[in-house]
């Protein structure tokens, strides 16, 4: 279980920031009290546009950033009170993850399974399980540098698995993957979500979220506008599909705003 609640989160921008956004403000508020659940045995997706505050949240989530105020609760326990018991409990996937190219698949994965403590058995069925789901198995004593780009990313997300966490956090799931390996990642978030794991994403793309998610929250301008099922959305805005729905909401948030 994720447990946000009226968490914001504001940046300093540098004189180049703001040059590039074409704006006078020292400071860019990225999140403003964004409130919302992500239930064991269910994927949430935090579906908007580029720049709308997704990232910002996942990493609060994840530790790697504070929110100004706010809490978050995962599986129990406090992202601000106690950081290293979260970063037991969950994993933060990102396309944008690099391994090291002068090791193999066989002494990453080891090496970041003992980073979590794990003992050689525990990390031998851990691997047995991760490897030959995304097909690493014979390229196990290959170096990183001799990969594909695919396979090194699968082998990322393997690593990043290792402790068979409860709660996974993916920010563009499918974002610049090749379509093989994009499709063994979705495969596998809803493998883990029939485990009866906490699976929360980001996606600007339509058709992920709806393929994918069994709740979604809009994020539009650092903001949760709507919140809810597919079909609540669609109903909600009378939209033919998600697409539709999104830009209903995204205008009436706008106009709103101005």
């Amino acid at each position: 279980m994720i447990e946000v609640k009226n968490i914001s989160k504001t940046f300093k921008l540098s004189k180049k920031q703001r040059t590039l956004d074409g704006t006078k403000n020292k400071f860019k508020i990225a999140v403003e009290n964004i409130t919302f659940k992500a239930k064991p045995g269910e994927i949430y997706g935090l579906l908007g546009p580029n720049g709308a505050g997704k990232t910002t949240v996942l990493r609060c989530i994840a530790t790697l950033i504070k929110p100004d105020k706010g809490s978050i609760i995962v599986d129990g326990s406090s992202v601000l009170e106690d950081s290293r018991e979260v970063r037991s409990k969950l994993c933060l996937l990102t396309n944008e993850l690099k391994v090291d190219p002068n090791f193999t698949a066989e002494y990453l994965f080891g090496f970041f399974g003992r980073l979590y403590g794990m003992n050689d058995s525990e990390i031998l069925k851990r691997k047995k399980i991760l490897f030959e789901e995304f097909g690493i198995d014979e390229f196990a004593d290959v170096k990183t540098s001799d990969m594909s780009s695919g396979m090194k990313q699968k082998l990322s997300i393997a690593i990043s698995l290792v402790h068979d966490p409860k709660v996974i956090i993916f920010d563009e799931p499918t974002n610049g993957l090749d379509v093989i390996t994009a499709r063994a990642v979705t495969d596998y978030l809803k493998k883990l979500r029939g485990e009866g794991k906490t699976v929360i994403i980001s996606t600007h793309i339509m058709t992920v979220a709806e393929k994918l998610c069994d709740r979604i929250g809009l994020i539009i301008e650092g903001g949760i506008a709507a919140e809810g099922t597919l079909n609540e959305l669609l109903e909600k805005t009378g939209a033919a599909d998600l697409d539709d729905a999104f830009f209903s909401i995204y205008k009436k948030t706008r106009e709103n705003v101005s």
